[in-house]
């Protein structure tokens, strides 16, 4: 059976399933086996995990030890309810009709990116006015329609996600910072640093940045190093504000300082940071990478909930999910009628009812034809049952977004 034991009760002859610790870009650990020495346990411990799943079938079990199932229930329980509350960014103007102008942003969000990395690279002259507008491009595009931008952020490849990782972050912190009633100057700046955060991977060597697999403690270290990079490179350069500066220095700080690159604690971490450190882990864990598959964007928001308070921000957490709603943009569905659909655009007055693309039916596991059911009205006559992972029936919800 899974299960899962605080960090405290692990010891010599467990079975660890999973380290339970996917907020850690690069994991530099096995995220499976058994623990042969202490050593092992001290260095988990380090990494500031708090909480380990273990197989008991495999390893000794633990008093200290909850079922992995029971977990999960609560897990959801919480969702639920952080999910009650009525999204805060009501649209303006139709999805269909923000579509076009979101595409726009979203193609030349990464071009955009990618020139001002790269200058700053090669040493040439850095010119950030094209990244402010762009900033202000998308604030004004998740006004009008979040549910636009966050479709085109499901949409990803795994051999580009340092950029796309960029532009999504963008557009959570857009929607997050707007949700939370920041003033627009705030707002804009932290928008900057979320595009910019990982700028100072320009100085991580490429063998350690593109490694497919994990990395070593040592490698990791080095790979730490760009959060104080990106610090460094924003706070000398001109025309960027201090917010950003911020935002993209402590998007990998932790509550309990088990975060980097300074190791800060509770409110040494600007409230800019914990905003940042939230959305940077969702976004990261419900990304398909070269060694790392994503979880859906459910999943992705009960481990939210799981890593509150240890290392993120739990009133915070909560408020994010109430931002991109209980079921996310991009979330596969299962409806009661068996049908699956892909959440498209959130409800402004129940999460619970978002507007879907139906695509398959499950009870003749088949695809059927295409068609967009907002289960608001009365004439849908359905309703979710529950969240379910596309590769239970092999499917590619990126095609049905956009």
């Amino acid at each position: 059976m899974i299960k899962r034991v605080p960090i405290g009760a692990l010891k010599v002859g467990m079975f660890i399933s999973d380290l339970n610790n996917d907020w850690i870009p690069h994991n530099a650990q096995r995220r499976q086996g058994l623990i042969k020495r202490e050593e092992t346990i001290d260095r988990i411990r380090r990494m500031g995990v708090a909480w380990v799943y273990i197989d008991t079938e495999r390893g000794l079990d633990s008093e200290d030890a909850e079922p992995a199932r029971d977990v999960d229930r609560r897990n959801q329980a919480a969702l639920e309810r952080a999910g009650e509350a009525e999204p805060a960014v009501p649209a303006k103007v139709d999805w269909a009709e923000e579509m076009a102008a979101a595409q726009q942003i979203h193609s030349q969000a990464q071009g955009l990116v990618g020139s001002f990395l790269n200058n700053v690279k090669i040493g040439a002259a850095v010119d950030v006015a094209p990244i402010h507008q762009l900033a202000d491009d998308i604030r004004h595009s998740v006004l009008r329609n979040a549910n636009a931008l966050s479709c085109l952020g499901r949409i990803r490849e795994k051999d580009n996600y340092l950029l796309e990782h960029s532009v999504n972050l963008s557009v959570l912190m857009s929607l997050f910072g707007t949700s939370r009633g920041l003033p627009a100057d705030i707002l804009h700046q932290t928008i900057v640093g979320a595009l910019l955060h990982d700028l100072g991977k320009i100085l991580t060597p490429d063998e350690i940045l593109h490694k497919p697999g994990r990395l070593s403690p040592e490698e990791f270290e080095v790979m730490k190093q760009h959060a104080r990079h990106s610090r460094d490179i924003l706070a000398s350069t001109e025309g960027v504000g201090e917010i950003t500066v911020i935002t993209a220095a402590q998007h990998h700080e932790k509550l309990d300082g088990s975060g980097y690159p300074e190791g800060l604690k509770g409110d040494e971490i600007s409230e800019y940071g914990r905003m940042v450190a939230i959305t940077d882990v969702y976004d990261a864990i419900t990304a398909d990478r070269v060694y790392h598959k994503g979880m859906t964007p459910t999943q992705g928001l009960k481990k939210l909930l799981e890593w509150s308070g240890d290392h993120l921000d739990p009133v915070l957490v909560r408020q994010f999910i109430r931002c991109v709603g209980l079921y996310p943009v991009g979330s596969l569905v299962l409806l009661e009628s068996g049908r699956l659909g892909v959440v498209i655009e959130t409800n402004e007055a129940d999460q619970r009812l978002p507007v879907v693309r139906v695509m398959y039916h499950t009870r003749f596991r088949m695809p059927i034809t295409v068609a967009r059911v907002d289960l608001a009205k009365p004439s849908a006559q359905d309703r979710i049952v529950r969240a379910v992972d596309p590769e239970e029936y092999q499917l590619d919800v990126r095609k049905f977004l956009s």
